[in-house]
């Protein structure tokens, strides 16, 4: 377990270390046991470091049998990405702890209709998190090791630069390569990254919820949407930033 709305704020990026949750997409460490590292020094706001006041992850689940479609929004630990690098790009680190189903800002970017109520979206939260799935007690993050940021051939929306992210994808304790095509726009003194990819929980190590001898249940695949913001440079570039 990498598309969305949102706006900058000029906050500085915390790096912490995990003692908790979530699994996905959109990246980062070298190891699991990153997550297990005593807190980090502060990113500082410099070019390409990810601004983590404003960046979101998004995830769809959708159904089997007589199950429900969901929307999952959480929050990335750290992050930073340099566009047009070759080699050793950036990383994404997910905080797998504040992943949180069926809110009301989920279900609209993902388009889904309605509302959950509060005690169907406790109990989605508690199987999505709980040792059955994610089991974010013992896999607190899922990272994201970027080995390039290149340009792509293919065509971008106007005003936007294609982009493909090449690299490993950490979910649940297993790694597994990845290339998430996505686009890069500069908006004021911030650069916009929106994309996805989609994972087989089963290829991760993870079993599809299901009840009532399946006929209830959630589909093998999580599509994986991100939306980041990113530090520009002076240039509206994103430039080498030190890993936390």
């Amino acid at each position: 377990m990498l598309i969305a709305p949102h706006t900058l704020s000029a906050a500085t990026a915390l790096c912490r270390a995990a003692c908790g949750l979530l699994a996905v997409a959109v990246l980062g460490m070298n190891s699991p046991a990153f997550a297990l590292q005593p807190a980090a020094p502060a990113l500082a706001p410099a070019p390409g470091n990810v601004d983590l006041a404003t960046s979101r992850v998004y995830v769809f689940v959708g159904k089997t049998g007589l199950g429900h479609n969901h929307a999952v929004i959480g929050n990335l630990q750290a992050g930073t990405i340099q566009l047009d690098a070759a080699d050793r790009a950036g990383f994404l680190v997910f905080d797998m702890r504040t992943f949180t189903a069926d809110t009301t800002d989920a279900r609209k970017v993902l388009g889904l209709e309605g509302e959950t109520d509060p005690g169907t979206q406790k109990q989605v939260n508690a199987n999505m998190l709980g040792p059955e799935v994610l089991d974010v007690a013992r896999h607190p993050t899922a990272t994201l090791e970027i080995r390039s940021a290149l340009r792509s051939p293919r065509a971008g929306a106007a005003g936007k630069t294609p982009y493909d992210l090449t690299g490993t994808f950490t979910l649940h304790g297993v790694a597994r390569p990845v290339t998430i095509p996505i686009e890069a726009e500069v908006v004021g003194g911030i650069i916009r990254l929106q994309g996805g990819f989609a994972v087989k929980q089963t290829d991760y190590g993870m079993k599809p919820y299901a009840k009532f001898g399946g006929v209830v249940g959630v589909a093998d695949e999580l599509k994986i949407y991100g939306d980041i913001r990113l530090v520009a440079g002076p240039s509206g570039a994103a430039v080498p930033a030190q890993r936390p």
